[in-house]
């Protein structure tokens, strides 16, 4: 059966964004129990942690307040009774100071389940943190899913040949398990994330084809994205020590880093280097090795030799680390005595990726210093939703991993 092939997002109600965190927060970390990487979506019965650093290390008192969202991050139309058991507005207990440290701080831990939240729905939420005075000081996407589909992928080089060799293209099918699609094509959202990053998100294809109950998405452009190349990396588990991304180190007030120079490369060949993806973990070799409490700050220092020209575009150094956020606080800047891009960061020791983005007045450019592959590898995570007739929200009823390790023709 064929069905309608795609469909424009219009989105009329305002979609929420994250709210970067001020200069003393660092280090927040949000994510499930079981899940390796940094990207916090759980099953419905698992937890999920916030945990974050306040340099201000003085013990202050933060609150946290849920909301739920639909599938294109509108607010949906239920009421904190109906998404959560218990009540929000609640103060974090959960924490300790750092020891040992030349930079001091205050560790905050948070969980859900706790005695007082219990989530009831799956779908998209945000969490807001407040400080005593009931100002927002940060916010943070994430998603609880009800497994009732089972949604299998996998990356293809594209067709096109103007993308064949810098564009991977996902395909997908989506097989209900206990739940009956009705009106799929109109019922039925897919958001597809790069990486994990939801600025990367792809959100407007529908069904192609059904084969019995199972629906397939064999698109080739309409679902197509730029391969990008593998993160740049360095650790400071060893905070006195060098490495092989590190050219020095030196203490002052706190441990300076001095990363290697990068250089551009849009037109270098594709070079092959495990990576996580831009993401980011602590560790520490420092005291009994407690990370949370026991890993200290170093400024981190980055540098670029690149031809870009600032005339245009703003250079920022882009990860994990920040959410992927661009702020002035990884931004960089031109040192023309030393024909260099500049930048300098507060981070908590750990093993970090990151790259090198570009943005203009008009737009955002992810691979134009670092180039883009076709056979880099990048994981894939496809967010299947469902509004049931008469439904007041959207389900988040499957979740999909597919990986370009094993690239298919």
């Amino acid at each position: 059966m064929l069905l309608i092939f795609i469909n424009i997002s219009t989105f009329l109600k305002s979609q929420v964004d994250e709210i970067s965190e001020p200069i003393n927060i660092k280090t927040i970390i949000f994510k499930g129990e079981k899940n390796n990487d940094q990207f916090p979506i759980i099953p419905i019965n698992e937890s999920i942690t916030l945990s974050f650093d306040d340099l201000n290390a003085n013990e202050e008192d933060y609150y946290y307040k849920i909301k739920h969202f639909n599938f294109n991050w509108t607010e949906s139309e239920l009421f904190k009774n109906e998404i959560i058991e218990g009540f929000d507005n609640v103060r974090i207990v959960n924490y300790s100071n750092s020891f040992n440290t030349l930079q001091p701080y205050t560790h905050y831990e948070l969980k859900f389940p706790n005695d007082k939240t219990r989530f009831l729905v799956s779908g998209n939420y945000l969490i807001e943190i407040y400080n005593s005075n009931d100002e927002i000081v940060f916010s943070r996407k994430f998603c609880i899913f009800d497994k009732k589909a089972n949604t299998n992928g996998n990356v293809f080089r594209l067709q096109n040949m103007e993308y064949f060799k810098t564009h991977q293209s996902i395909h997908f099918s989506i097989i209900p398990k206990n739940i009956i699609f009705r009106e799929p094509e109109k019922r039925i959202k897919v958001v597809i994330l790069k990486n994990y990053q939801w600025d990367s998100q792809i959100n407007n294809l529908k069904p192609q084809y059904k084969v019995n109950s199972k629906l397939e998405y064999k698109y080739d452009t309409e679902s197509k994205f730029e391969g990008g190349n593998e993160y740049l990396y360095f650790d400071t588990k060893e905070i006195r020590s060098t490495n092989q991304n590190i050219s020095y180190v030196n203490r002052s007030e706190l441990y300076e880093t001095y990363l290697k120079i990068d250089n551009d490369r849009k037109y270098s060949n594709y070079n092959y280097n495990q990576d996580i993806n831009g993401n980011f973990e602590i560790r520490t070799l420092n005291g009994s090795q407690n990370s949370k409490t026991e890993a200290d700050y170093t400024w981190v220092h980055f540098s670029l030799a690149s031809e870009i020209t600032l005339d245009k575009n703003s250079i920022y150094i882009y990860g994990k680390f920040n959410n992927y956020q661009l702020t002035e606080k990884n931004k960089m800047y031109y040192n023309p005595s030393m024909e260099l891009f500049e930048g300098v960061l507060l981070l908590k020791q750990g093993f970090y990726n990151y790259k090198y983005i570009s943005k203009t007045k008009d737009s955002l450019n992810k691979n134009n210093i670092s180039g883009s592959h076709a056979i880099t590898e990048n994981e894939y995570l496809i967010l299947v939703y469902y509004r049931s007739i008469g439904g007041k929200f959207d389900e988040l009823i499957s979740v999909g991993k597919t990986n370009s390790f094993n690239l298919k023709n």
